[in-house]
């Protein structure tokens, strides 16, 4: 027997800060290099929880953390300077990665498992943003999955929804992520969210997270609602403007404002704690300023989703620190509470990065209820 002081979700948060060392590199399925969105990562699964963890970043490679192969019950060890801490198990490799489509492209190029249940794809693998190193949000890896041909640059509607279908047959999926580089032209990715969605509620009955950035017209919101799009996610990723100007350039010229009209809007459209954003803590954000936006989030009714940030090899930040998990713990248990508080918890959420909250540990904090 091994005893540990952590809650599961002091445990996964330090995890998610320190990333992990695995004795078998190939335990569990592949984990996925560059790309849009969390990347370098593992699933593992702790108690019911299954998380997403960094294995191919820099702290990753000085992790305390060991994880030991699995052992004939696909159970493996986890120590911290030696002393076991828990046991996790890691979700096995999706049954849908095997196919491929008429035209010859594998699934696995078109959408990818993400924590045990989630299907997630980047329907433009190109970015306007991207293409400007002066330009470019710095924590940004969306070409290099592209560049190692892991990828296709545009993910047709009905590849997406060859693949949706397959991977709620095969897989058992519960819900979809569809994320994009931001395209040219006002609706920010919108209407490819409308028709990419359109495609796959036509193949199977899946719920769907649409991401994208604010766009110019609002009508868009609705628009991408009648398409099939469940819960949408505008992502702020830093709340401060110096950070934003410092970190994403480009993304930065978008005011925080457009950024909390938008929210108003979608609210409407979407409901409570089905439209969210991302923040990336870590970047030079301080606590009280993500908390005093995840309040204003909250009382908006749009699910606050902070998560730590993941410094990804080849990036312009492969060598920024993550986040201390001190730092994150001091704002993710009262965060929980917040959210608790507005009644917007991730579990309510239809579909998306809140609802599988595998990138952070806020959703084990929400169940917590303890006193800040």
């Amino acid at each position: 027997m091994f005893e540990s002081d952590l809650s599961d979700a002091d445990l996964i948060n330090d995890l998610q800060s320190h990333g992990m060392r695995l004795v078998d590199p190939s335990a569990g399925h592949q984990a996925r290099r560059g790309g849009a969105g969390p990347s370098d990562h593992k699933a593992i699964t702790i108690g019911e929880t299954t998380v997403m963890v960094p294995v191919h970043t820099a702290p990753a490679f000085e992790s305390p953390f060991l994880v030991a192969p699995p052992d004939a019950k696909g159970q493996s060890r986890v120590t911290r300077d030696g002393a076991e801490i828990a046991k996790v198990r890691f979700p096995s490799r999706p049954k849908f990665y095997d196919l491929k489509t008429a035209d010859g492209v594998p699934y696995s190029h078109i959408a990818t498992l993400h924590s045990r249940d989630v299907l997630a794809t980047t329907v433009l693998q190109t970015c306007i943003r991207y293409e400007s190193r002066k330009k470019t949000c710095q924590f940004c890896a969306i070409g290099q999955s592209l560049a190692a041909g892991r990828t296709i640059a545009h993910k047709t509607p009905e590849q997406l929804a060859e693949v949706a279908k397959a991977a709620v047959e095969l897989d058992g999926v519960k819900h979809m992520v569809l994320t994009t580089g931001t395209p040219k032209g006002k609706d920010r990715g919108a209407a490819v969210m409308a028709e990419s969605a359109r495609a796959i509620k036509a193949a199977v009955d899946l719920p769907l997270q649409g991401q994208c950035e604010p766009p110019d017209d609002d009508i868009w919101h609705q628009r991408m609602k009648d398409a099939g799009i469940d819960a949408l996610g505008m992502h702020l990723e830093a709340v401060t403007q110096d950070v934003r100007e410092r970190i994403m350039p480009g993304k930065a010229t978008v005011p925080l404002e457009k950024y909390m009209s938008s929210f108003k809007a979608a609210v409407k459209v979407f409901g409570r704690a089905q439209v969210s954003t991302y923040i990336l803590a870590g970047l030079g954000d301080s606590r009280e300023a993500i908390l005093e936006m995840g309040q204003k989030l909250c009382d908006m009714g749009v699910y606050p989703f902070v998560v730590p940030f993941v410094p990804i090899s080849g990036t312009p930040l492969e060598s920024h620190p993550a986040p201390k998990p001190e730092f994150m713990a001091s704002i993710l248990r009262p965060l929980g509470e917040m959210i608790v508080r507005a009644g917007i918890r991730s579990e309510d959420i239809k579909a998306g990065c809140g609802k599988c909250g595998a990138c952070s540990a806020l959703s084990t904090y929400e169940k917590l209820k303890v006193p800040a």
